[in-house]
């Protein structure tokens, strides 16, 4: 990544921007600690540095310093932010919402809002976000979405109205293409103004999630673009996200192009710490569905990248619920929750990670009940991610919830092995012996080697309660 030339910051290490970023937001060493997963010690460590290298003296110096030089030029930002070419993360510009109902005190949570929308997309590394201060320069001005874009260097271009009719708030968003000028997504919320700041959160959030998580709108639109590329022109960027895209369809032949693409992103870019992430979910997708005759070579491969995608960013979260599944798998059941409860504290509003870790904590820990109530939450925050479903639908499983997990499996991957396993033991429970006979024939054709106790050793299942249930439904199903 290129920082501005003459930029102060340029001197400093990627992680050492992140520390220094958290620190003048106001989190403290052990917050910062937590969600970076490094000691305080090693926070004032880099502290220490931020401080000799920026010739500064307090927490208010620095944070005036970064706010100084941070828009200095779009090429600078931190870590994950920007990228340098067209293949890259996205540029994000979030324009003041305008306020239609006409009373001051409405234009200042109609600021709020705008403003948290800045806050919470910045955390996304796979999203480069323009400062507040510079986009409140727009406040008040009528511009055209295409000149702002060019003005900022942006990409895409977030635009909203705030409007209260009584005790009803109205609230729009939109999604622009800087670079045409079209509407790419919007949405509209009619909520009530009885406890203000407690919908502004929930519409804040589903907003976030909608558009920002690997699954979200901006990246299905990055997708789209690198799809229409030649192969021999991807960049690392463009095949991670197109890899990721093949592994969440959960067939064996998509699971293996997940697998090309991302170890291609890999080869393009040793130091994309999500695309080693994103390869360790797909080997274990194979191990765990049965897509290879080598389970314990994908297990050791799965493992191997997840410690990679760890000692280039020990933060990430996805690589945080497989170590924890790995711990799991290798019996040390304790490790494995500590590292549950640590990813949940980290991540406790991105969908993403609130349904990975739901089936975790279902199968994995032990507490389904938890892990369901996190499935319907992501369910919520974005309804459009299929997966979701899937492991919603395994927590309703295990707790017996037979028919509402049949309800989220027919909106999960269709074609896993592991959605079909889990169709016909629910219906099973529920004595459906036609539907139960037709998914059998299916498994037994399409996926000869894949049986409940592969599922279970592999995942790994290892809460009792869940095994109890996996292996009674195998057994009413003729599946054991």
């Amino acid at each position: 990544m290129l920082r501005a030339v003459g930029n102060p910051l340029a001197g400093l290490s990627d992680r050492e921007l992140v520390v220094a970023a958290k620190f003048a937001e106001g989190m403290t060493y052990r917050e910062i600690g937590e969600t970076l997963f490094i000691a305080p010690t090693t926070v004032r460590t880099h502290l220490s540095a931020v401080y000799r290298k920026l010739d500064v003296r307090s927490k208010v110096t620095l944070a005036a310093f970064l706010a100084d030089h941070r828009q200095q030029d779009l090429s600078q930002a931190l870590p994950g932010s920007l990228s340098t070419d067209e293949s890259g993360p996205p540029v994000v510009a979030v324009l003041p919402f305008d306020n239609l109902s006409g009373e001051e005190r409405w234009t200042r949570i109609a600021d709020g809002l705008s403003a948290d929308l800045i806050v919470d997309l910045a955390r996304y590394r796979d999203l480069a976000v323009i400062a507040r201060q510079t986009m409140l320069s727009y406040k008040g001005r009528h511009v055209d979405v295409r000149d702002l874009g060019r003005e900022l260097n942006a990409d895409y271009v977030i635009e909203g109205s705030f409007q209260v009719d009584g005790q009803m708030v109205r609230i729009r968003v939109q999604l622009v293409d800087a670079h045409t000028g079209v509407d790419v997504w919007t949405v509209r919320y009619d909520r009530s103004a009885n406890n203000l700041f407690a919908m502004l959160d929930s519409v804040t959030e589903n907003v976030i999630n909608v558009l920002a998580t690997c699954h979200g709108q901006l990246a299905n639109l990055r997708r789209d673009a690198a799809r229409r590329k030649p192969p021999a022109s991807l960049q690392a960027y463009d095949c991670y996200l197109l890899g990721l895209e093949q592994k969440h369809l959960f067939t064996r032949e998509s699971n293996k192009e997940a697998i090309r693409l991302l170890a291609r992103a890999i080869e393009l870019d040793p130091g994309l710490a999500r695309a080693w992430t994103a390869l360790a979910l797909a080997h274990a997708v194979d191990a765990i569905n049965g897509f290879t005759d080598d389970v314990s070579g994908s297990i050791e491969s799965w493992s191997k990248c997840v410690k990679q995608a760890l000692a280039l960013d020990p933060a990430d979260i996805y690589a945080r619920i497989m170590l924890a599944d790995l711990r799991a798998l290798q019996g040390d059941i304790e490790a494995a929750v500590e590292e549950h409860d640590r990813v949940l504290a980290a991540a406790p509003n991105d969908a993403d990670s609130l349904a990975f870790l739901a089936g975790s904590l279902a199968l994995v820990g032990s507490d389904p009940k938890r892990g369901y109530e996190l499935a319907k939450r992501a369910v919520r925050l974005n309804p459009y991610v299929p997966w979701y479903y899937g492991m919603l639908a395994r927590c309703s499983y295990v707790l017996g919830l037979h028919r509402e997990s049949l309800v989220a499996l027919r909106q999960s991957a269709p074609d896993s092995p592991a959605t079909l396993l889990f169709l016909a033991m629910a219906h099973a429970m529920l004595n459906e012996t036609r539907q139960v006979a037709r998914i059998n024939a299916r498994l037994k054709d399409e996926f000869p080697t894949f049986t409940a106790e592969v599922f279970i050793s592999t995942y790994p299942v290892t809460n009792p309660v869940a095994i109890a249930a996996i292996r009674e439904g195998a057994r009413r199903a003729g599946l054991a």
